[in-house]
């Protein structure tokens, strides 16, 4: 019983260390780590079918024109089957974009 109680206590201090460390400091913040939220126009929608036969339902992808600055800019993203039958083109939304990989879309609220 000894020797369990002996060989656990170098784990539980490198457990410790490590929880230590991984909790120190402050991690980027959402704005150090390429966030935006942009409020944009579907302006094309596109279904891509894929090549893998009957058993996959392929890919759908949403294209959009937003302000970002001074600039206009485009993007496409691939979106679940819900989203693009939620969103039909001229439909204005907003963009939540994380490291330029679309989060989440929202109605616009006008």
């Amino acid at each position: 019983m000894r020797r369990i109680v002996l060989a656990a206590i170098p784990l539980l201090v490198v457990s410790f260390l490590a929880s230590a460390c991984a909790s120190g400091g402050k991690g980027p913040t959402a704005h150090d780590s390429g966030s935006k939220t942009l409020h944009a126009t579907v302006t094309e929608r596109q279904y891509d079918a894929g090549t893998a036969g009957y058993r996959t339902s392929g890919t759908y992808y949403l294209s959009f024109e937003a302000e970002d600055g001074d600039k206009t800019v485009h993007y496409r993203f691939p979106v679940t089957q819900q989203q693009y039958q939620r969103y039909s083109e001229g439909s204005r939304v907003t963009l939540i974009i994380l490291d330029e990989q679309l989060r989440d879309i929202r109605p616009a609220q006008d």
